[in-house]
């Protein structure tokens, strides 16, 4: 032991001895081999020269940048899927998209172009014969995804960022026990970080079980977590492939009202039906192998697609599109990028973290200036408070356009999404972020449909009879303290 802090000793004196060149020598990595954002490689050098030790253990933690080569491969169907995309491609290239997918409301042909967007840059097949459930509760929520685990009768497929110890997860492993005693296949992926909470105990159980686990970027020895950035955000439940889950609401007490500390957990999440199940569905597979390195897609991966769709009266469009720091674009900020272009009267957003990049920012402010009714609502309870005045900060650059703010008050808002005109929404996992745009992976739907595009904007307008409203009147008025927290704040947000 003693040669142990010997040695701990010697690495540190000789950190101290070399700081300038080790600043050096990151700061030219930084610069010259990553493509990073101007800001970004700013704020990294500052850090790393004002306070230059804790800048290096930072940079360790949360600044390397992930290789953009793409780390899910599905050969096993790339020529299935490419093929079906590319018919998608040709008949909005032929002018045929209305016709083929039986379009009847007319300002939905104003969407093609992100429709085309999505086939080209993110392989998301549009998906047409489905049914949207919405969800605001966790209670609901949870009873609606045990029911239908209790009636599985090939698989379950659960991915979820956070899986807490608690009386959710109990109740959900007792039905995943019995359905594995029926002969249920049981999959569970979890994020190593966000789940660092699940409990060995569980773990071990899950195992003894025959329940399969997996868990995605696992920490060094199982403690030592060095990657605080790129983590897997998503939430994906998939049941024999007639229904998948997907939005807001991971796995701990705190979503079911359980925690005290945050109140009332409000969040969207939705239960899809229909042929968008199989897109959410792959998502999950090559999420799977990628962290097992069991390949689904070799072992039975036609019993995973159910290619029995039920058929609406009324066709409802579907997009599951995704991003990750793997990827060259960033098509959910590419999304809400063009949706926020395209909006004709209002664009209505909930996100608890509302850190945009500079193109989104200014989007917003040049659709407020332009007559559209744009309404942000941010949580007035911070569940990261460092976070929260970045929130507070850029919203404050919103009122000076003319958007209106709003702060949920009826405990914690989780909800992550926009809608358009009452036409179009995208809800899911990613929020209204830099860190969702690019370091962490996420899944949204985008849904082009006024059915379920109109009931959204009415969960939004009742939400804001739960909210103050934030002025510039207010935000002008703000005490000193809280101006120095948003400046401090905000030199971070590159970095975040």
């Amino acid at each position: 032991m003693d040669k142990l802090y010997e040695l701990a000793g010697g690495i540190w004196q000789w950190m101290l001895a070399n700081t300038f060149y080790i600043n050096i020598i990151l700061s030219i990595v930084i610069i010259f081999f990553q493509r990073r954002d101007t800001k970004a490689v700013w704020a990294w050098l500052l850090i790393l020269y004002f306070i230059p030790i804790v800048g290096f253990f930072l940079y360790l933690v949360i600044g390397q940048d992930l290789n953009k080569s793409k780390m899910f491969r599905i050969k096993e169907v790339e020529d299935e899927i490419n093929a079906a995309i590319k018919e998608q491609e040709n008949t909005i290239f032929n002018n045929e998209f209305g016709d083929k997918f039986h379009i009847t409301d007319e300002r939905l042909m104003d969407y093609k172009d992100l429709v085309l967007y999505n086939l080209e840059t993110g392989k998301a097949e549009y998906c047409e014969n489905n049914d949207v459930r919405i969800f605001t509760d966790g209670d609901d929520k949870f009873a609606a995804l045990l029911d239908g685990m209790r009636h599985a009768r090939k698989f379950i497929h659960l991915q979820y960022y956070i899986i807490s110890k608690g009386e959710l997860f109990d109740e959900i492993l007792e039905v995943l026990e019995e359905r594995v005693r029926h002969g249920v296949e049981v999959r569970v992926l979890y994020d190593s970080l966000g789940s660092r909470k699940i409990g060995a105990a569980n773990l071990r159980r899950m195992k003894k079980a025959g329940i399969k686990t997996g868990e995605f970027f696992p920490a060094f020895l199982g403690i030592f977590q060095f990657r605080i950035n790129y983590r897997n955000h998503r939430k994906i439940a998939v049941i024999d492939g007639n229904m998948a889950y997907v939005g807001g609401f991971n796995i701990g007490d705190e979503y079911i009202d359980r925690v005290q500390k945050f109140g009332h957990w409000r969040d969207t999440h939705f239960e899809i039906r229909g042929e968008a199940v199989n897109a959410l569905h792959l998502r999950f597979m090559l999420d799977w192998n990628y962290a097992t390195k069991e390949n689904l897609f070799k072992i039975n991966s036609p019993q995973y697609f159910n290619n029995k769709i039920r058929l609406r009266k009324e066709k409802m469009g579907i997009q599951i599109i995704t991003s990750g720091p793997d990827s060259k674009r960033q098509e959910i900020r590419d999304n809400y990028l063009r949706l926020i272009n395209k909006a004709k009267e209002r664009i209505y957003i909930q996100t608890p973290y509302f850190i945009p990049d500079e193109a989104v920012l200014q989007s917003l402010k040049i659709a407020a200036l332009s007559g559209i009714d744009v309404r942000l609502m941010i949580p007035c309870k911070p569940d990261h408070p460092f976070v929260y005045w970045i929130t507070y900060s850029y919203a404050g650059d919103l009122l000076e356009s003319g958007a209106r703010c709003y702060c949920f008050d009826d405990g914690f808002l989780h909800a992550k999404g926009m809608v358009v005109d009452g036409i179009v929404s995208c809800y899911g996992t990613a929020n209204m972020d830099v860190r969702s745009f690019g370091l962490d992976f996420e899944v949204n739907a985008v849904i082009y449909s006024a059915e379920v595009s109109m009931e959204l904007e009415k969960i939004f307008l009742n939400d804001l009879t739960r909210c103050s409203e934030m002025t510039k009147y207010d935000y002008d008025r703000r005490t000193m303290g809280i101006r120095v927290k948003e400046q401090i704040s905000r030199l971070f947000a590159p970095l975040m």
